[in-house]
This record gives structure tokens, C-alpha cells and sequence, in this order.
């Protein structure tokens, strides 16, 4: 392994056919792409100028800043996506290329250790004067969490020393003690990069200011009216004149109902679950709780997506989950994972590792086509080409995946995520290790002062067998505790071929095996994985009379390249027959689901200059084929749906 530190007790190393393909197409297409786009190398494709503006604030170059005020955060995600590659498979030559940008980003940085090329070259008297719009600690957090990946990926401490040098200047600007400024950023991102920040360097200092930040947030006088004041800007703010919009609408703690922007959200939720885990504190345990509930009963698609108004990018209100129109940024799905591992590492519960799946095998993968080179900003549940070119309430959403983005969050972010999807499937409590997702890997692991091999291999999510060889260094005790998924029933384990009795050994979802284990034994596990008829909560309106197909954690949708135009038209009822088929040579090998359903007839010569009429339709059967949701928009461009009307 290329790990040089362990973190968290644990190494990874993703051997899965599933991940691997992707972690691959991440290495080889995606990393490559998007440092090309990063440097405006890619035709037709919107210019980033990301590397050009650290250039120019490097001093090496002249010219003017282009871009979003958070540009920087661009190239701060590809060096860390690039750092968990690495954890992988070892490249000098990407290494290098790390290298040299790290090079030119401390050429740019400045003598007290500030770092933003937009304020370095456009505003350079405007430092911190605008952190309600500027996303000025965002960038920071993400160059934080970069040289963080970075550090624990080779050893080498130069870009972890220049974010300290910036950590330390951002403590000496803010907090509570006279001549601070009282506030914190509108984007939250540096409250779980100070987290991770303390976790690599030891140093309290980065733990007590993440937590400054979040417990600022939100108290009265406002900051951010505060700060219109001293800019004379009397406008009211655009989202509904309220700052619910940056989860800063009341105090963190008080805060029941998730509101305001969905990725901002996420990282909030994200760093204060760190802050209620390494501060032990119960009254913020609750709070990321009710959060979690509400998000994940009343306000997620069923692919994991979250944040359903394209105003504001944000939430709107419980059981809005409109399926043509949703919003569902990829970035927001990767933070709602980012938060689900907080929460296992708060308690280990299944229903966190459950949506962390559903997020991962759903409403982030579909961000990014299969050969990784273009990209969905906007994940909808249901598309019509024709309307989204005319209706201006679905301007958001596209038919087809994008080369890049102006506003080009999602492709670097989705690449760090896959990279680092190793990170995810575990977590150890002294001696006591949890399963929280299957994929073929081989970890190190230390449990109970020794060294423990774990070999997993499997075929999952297509196959229903996973199998675990446990090698310690010599014979001890200690726990394995497996997940069995919330979509699993009749889930079988096998200990070296003796079947397990579970039930008596299973708490929040999680089997724990608790014996003295010695080299080579064999935990052997079968998921049965039929074809399920999902339906949403009654008050889901637009759900209503409609079921989403599932199979194991894959959520499934109909497309017009196999099922023709008018999916609206098709209907499945309780009887249908739904039969999973492998498909090696379809969209990379994936299996979908066949079967049978009904269609009415909406192009019979009754309807012909007939757009109303007081007839029975008539329904003709029907052979219907469902792929996997996150594999769509990949063949010809066409409809789409993940809710199927259903046949009484």
C-alpha cells in the first residue's frame, strides 16, 4: 500500500470489479481530464482558468482574475482526488505533476499564509470583507482537506505545512476575543477541513476553531446584517430574504428541520457530527439526529438525492420531491455520504450505512457518464428532452451530460469521492470492527493491538455473495460486526461453513461476531436480491399510484432507448414479472430488469386532432427493461423515469 500514515486504524485497498472500474476511469480519464480542463486544454469546453489565476497571484504571469470568486476550490478537489488515487496505485508522474502545483499555489501564497487568488489579484484590500457571498474559508477548508489527503497519501508534509501557516492566520483573524472578527463563512467547507486538520497535526488549536464556527452561526446581532451594514447595503437577501438559505437562520443548535442550501447543509452537518464525536458532546449528537431524520424521511429522493428547488440549490419542504424538476446536485448526494460516515463514526447504526449506499450506488455515480468524461451538475428522476428545452422552470435540468461546468464543483468533487470510496466501508472501535458497505478490498486493520488482514471479495451489488477472510497476525478476540442492509431480508451468514443464528447477535443492524479469530477463517454471506416494488409516503404527491424498481441497493429507471417514447404510458402491476438479467457487453456489464408490463395506447387513430375526449383508453402489453438509474444518458439521448405508474 502507498498509505505512509494509517488513518483511522484502518488501510484500504479497493480491489472491487465495481469501484475498481470507476477508480480506474477516475486515474486514467478523469484525473487527466480535469487537470486539462483546470489548465483550459479542453475544445468546446468552458475555460476554468483555475490554474492561470494561481499564475497570475504566483506572480509568474500577468493579467486578471477570471472565474467564480471560488475557483481556487477547483484545483484544491483535483489534488485531493488525486492524493486518494494515489492511496490506490502509486504514479510518479502524477506525483510530480501534485508536486508542482503545490509549488505554484506557495508561490502564491502570501506572507502572513493567506491564500485566495481572487483576493490576491482582483480585491487585495478586500480580504474578509464579504464572507456572506465570497466563500473565502471555502476555498481555504478545501486547500485544508487536500493537503490533508495529500499528507496521509505520500508522507510529505510541505502542502500540510502551508495550510497550517493559513490555519493559523485564519485562528488569529476570527473568534470571540477582542479585535476577532465575530463571524464565519456563507459556504460552510473549513469547519470539517479544521477537524481533519487536527486529526493529521495533533494540534487542538484547528478543533476548537471549527467549533467556534459552528456555534457563531446563526446568533444575534446577525453577522452577515452586520456586515451589509458596514457596505450601506440595505437589499434584502435573494432567498426569501432569510439566511436559512446558509443554514444560519438560528443558532446550530437550535436548528430541527434542514433548510437553505443542500451541499451547504451537508458540510455543516457533516463537521458538526466530527465536533459532537471528538468533543463528546451529547446536546450536538442530538441535534445532527434530528437533522438526519428529517432529511432522510421527509426531504430524500429516493436515489439518495437531496436538496429538491433549483432556487437557491436548496431544500424546500417536507415530502417536496418533485421528480421532473428536482434539483439534486451531485454535489449535494456526495455530502449526504460525507455526513453518513460522521454519524456511523457517532454510532454505528445501519440506517446511516443504508442511505450511504443508496447515495453511492445512486445520486453520485449518475453525476458522471461511464467513460468519465462528461458530467450531470442537475440528477432529475424523470426527463423529457423537448420539455427541458422549453420550459424555463427545467432549465436546470439536461438531457445530456456536460464536458464541464462554469461552475465546475461536481466533476472534481465526484472524483475525490470515488477515489476515496475505501475510506467508507469501515470503521474500528478499538477491537471491534464494522462492515459498513461490501465491496471486494483487502484492509489492514488494527484491532486490539495487532495487525488484522481483511480479504473481501465479491460481485456486489450484482451478485448476492460476499465472502470475508480474516487474518490476524496471531490467534485474539475481537468483534466483527456485520451490516445486514435495510433492503435485505433473509440475509444468510456462514462462519468457516457453519451457518450463523443471528438474531440474539444483532443490534442497530449490525451482526457482531465476537470470537477469538485465528488465520484463515471464513465468514461467508448471501443477500438474496429480488426485484422490489418500491413505493414512496402517500404525502410524496407526485409519487402517488407510481413504484420505483430496486434491486439490492441499485434503484432502477426506464429509458426511451429501450422502452420507446411516452414512458408515461407504461404501467407494471402487482403480478408483474420482473426478472434481473446480467448484461456483460450493455453499458459495462450491469444487470437490468425485465419484464412485463402494459401500455396505453396514446398514438391510436382515436387520438389523431384529439386532445381530449370522454373514451376508455385501451392498453396493449408490453415488454419493459429498466437499467440502473446512475447508467443513464449513456446510449442515445432520451426520456427517462424512476417512477412507474401502477396497474391496479
Amino acid at each position: 500500500m502507498t498509505h505512509t500514515k494509517m488513518k483511522n486504524n484502518v488501510n484500504v485497498q479497493v480491489t472491487d470489479s465495481f469501484w475498481k472500474r470507476y477508480m480506474d476511469i477516475v486515474r486514467h480519464e478523469v484525473i487527466p481530464y480535469q487537470w486539462e480542463a483546470l489548465n483550459d486544454r479542453i475544445p468546446d469546453a468552458v475555460p476554468s482558468r483555475a490554474i492561470e489565476n494561481f499564475k497570475i497571484a504566483a506572480g509568474d504571469e500577468t493579467g486578471e482574475f477570471h472565474g467564480f470568486v471560488f475557483q481556487d476550490s477547483d484545483v484544491a478537489k483535483w489534488i485531493e482526488a488525486a492524493a486518494f488515487s494515489l492511496e490506490n496505485a502509486s504514479d510518479a508522474g502524477l506525483e510530480q505533476a501534485i508536486d508542482e502545483v503545490i509549488d505554484l499555489i506557495g508561490r502564491a501564497q502570501q506572507e502572513d499564509g493567506y491564500i485566495n487568488t481572487y483576493f490576491t489579484i482582483k480585491e487585495p484590500e478586500g480580504r474578509w470583507s464579504n464572507l456572506r457571498d465570497q466563500h473565502e474559508l471555502y476555498c481555504a477548508g478545501h486547500m485544508i482537506e487536500a493537503a490533508v489527503a495529500y499528507y496521509y497519501a505520500t508522507g510529505k508534509r510541505t502542502f500540510l505545512d502551508m495550510m497550517c501557516r493559513f490555519a493559523d492566520y485564519i485562528d488569529e483573524v476570527f473568534g470571540k476575543e477582542e479585535g476577532k472578527i465575530r463571524g464565519y463563512d456563507g459556504h460552510q467547507e473549513i469547519e470539517l477541513a479544521l477537524v481533519k486538520l487536527y486529526e493529521a497535526t495533533d494540534n487542538k488549536k484547528y478543533l476548537n476553531l471549527s467549533s467556534y464556527f459552528i456555534d457563531e452561526r446563526g446568533h444575534q446581532p446577525h453577522f452577515f446584517d452586520l456586515e451589509k451594514e458596514k457596505k450601506q447595503d440595505d437589499h434584502p437577501f435573494f432567498w426569501n430574504d432569510s439566511y436559512g438559505y446558509h443554514q444560519a437562520h438560528v443558532p446550530v443548535r437550535e436548528q430541527k428541520k434542514a433548510t437553505g442550501h443542500a451541499v451547504r447543509a451537508m458540510y455543516m452537518y457533516t463537521a458538526m457530527a466530527d465536533l459532537a464525536l471528538k468533543s463528546n458532546d451529547d446536546e450536538l449528537k442530538k441535534v445532527c439526529e434530528d437533522l438526519w431524520e428529517n432529511v432522510t424521511t421527509k426531504q430524500m429522493y429516493v436515489t439518495a438525492g437531496v436538496g429538491s428547488m433549483e432556487f437557491g440549490e436548496a431544500f424546500s419542504t417536507d415530502y417536496d420531491l418533485p421528480n421532473d424538476t428536482a434539483y439534486t446536485e451531485t454535489c449535494a448526494s456526495i455530502g449526504l455520504v460525507f455526513w453518513a460516515k460522521r454519524m456511523l463514526n457517532l454510532q454505528a447504526d445501519a440506517k446511516y450505512a443504508d442511505v450511504m449506499e443508496r447515495a453511492l450506488y445512486n445520486g453520485t455515480i449518475s453525476g458522471m457518464d461511464l467513460d468519465g468524461k462528461k458530467f450531470f451538475y442537475v440528477n432529475p428522476l424523470e426527463v423529457q428532452p423537448e420539455v427541458c428545452e422549453h420550459r424555463q422552470d427545467h432549465h436546470h435540468v439536461k438531457p445530456v451530460r456536460q464536458k464541464w461546468f462554469s461552475c465546475a464543483c461536481c466533476p472534481p468533487n465526484l472524483a475525490r469521492l470515488i477515489s476515496s470510496v475505501g475510506h467508507y466501508l469501515y470503521t474500528v472501535r478499538q477491537d471491534e470492527l464494522y462492515v459498513h458497505l461490501y465491496a471486494g478490498n483487502k484492509a489492514d486493520v488494527q484491532l486490539n493491538g495487532q495487525n488484522v488482514v481483511i480479504d473481501q471479495q465479491t460481485s456486489y451489488p450484482w451478485d448476492e455473495k460476499v465472502s470475508i477472510t480474516v487474518t490476524p497476525e496471531q490467534e485474539k478476540s475481537f468483534t466483527i460486526a456485520l451490516r445486514i442492509p435495510g433492503w435485505s431480508k433473509n440475509a444468510q451468514i456462514l462462519l468457516n461453513g457453519e451457518k450463523v443464528e443471528y438474531s440474539t447477535l444483532l443490534k442497530k443492524g449490525y451482526v457482531h461476531l465476537t470470537r477469538s479469530w485465528k488465520q484463515g477463517d471464513q465468514i461467508e454471506l448471501v443477500f438474496p436480491m429480488p426485484v422490489e416494488k418500491i413505493r414512496a409516503n402517500p404525502k410524496v404527491k407526485e409519487n402517488a399510484g407510481k413504484v420505483a424498481l430496486q434491486r439490492g441497493p441499485v434503484v432502477y429507471c426506464l429509458e426511451e432507448a429501450d422502452n420507446g417514447k411516452q414512458l408515461s404510458t407504461i404501467k407494471i402491476s402487482e403480478n408483474s414479472e420482473l426478472n434481473p438479467v446480467f448484461k456483460p457487453d450493455l453499458l459495462d456489464g450491469v444487470v437490468v430488469i425485465e419484464g412485463n408490463g402494459v401500455r396505453t395506447s396514446a398514438n391510436d387513430a382515436s387520438w389523431e386532432n384529439v386532445l381530449y375526449q370522454p373514451i376508455k383508453q385501451e392498453s396493449v402489453d408490453v415488454s419493459i427493461k429498466a437499467i440502473p438509474y446512475f447508467a443513464w444518458c449513456n446510449r442515445e439521448p432520451g426520456e427517462m423515469i424512476v417512477w412507474i405508474r401502477e396497474e391496479n
